[in-house]
């Protein structure tokens, strides 16, 4: 199995720039779908970003759409989500997740419950 690890939180203001990094152990990201998931303070975990196990398809929310970018480096351990133009509500703790997919490389789900692997998350704090 994959364990999964975040990196790249801190305190920005709004419009500026942050990249979250979620890092493979054990297994590279080659059969996993990965995706970036957020929960703010007394809300739900919500979907932000996924990307196939072949990198080739991905899948964003619309309060990030033109914003986020979700991306796969080519060893295929880590993937990144740029983020840019920030506003205060993309603040959150932002996880990262896997889903193995097995053969369906171009399969990603948008649902957490389909995520078996989890990281524990990294703050991202927007001030206005």
């Amino acid at each position: 199995q994959v364990q999964v690890v975040e990196a790249g939180g801190g305190l920005v203001q709004a419009g500026d720039s942050l990249r979250l990094s979620c890092a493979a152990s054990g297994r590279t990201f080659s059969n996993y779908a990965v995706g970036w998931f957020r929960q703010a303070p007394g809300k739900g975990r919500e979907f932000v970003a996924t990307i196939s196990a072949s990198g080739g398809t991905s899948d964003y929310a619309d309060s990030v759409k033109g914003r986020f970018t979700i991306s796969k480096n080519y060893a295929g351990n880590t993937v990144y989500l740029q983020m840019n133009s920030l506003k205060p509500e993309d603040s959150a703790v932002y996880y990262c997740a896997a889903d193995w997919t097995d053969s369906r490389r171009r399969y990603y789900s948008t649902r957490d419950y389909d995520y078996d692997y989890w990281g524990r998350g990294t703050q991202v704090s927007v001030s206005s």
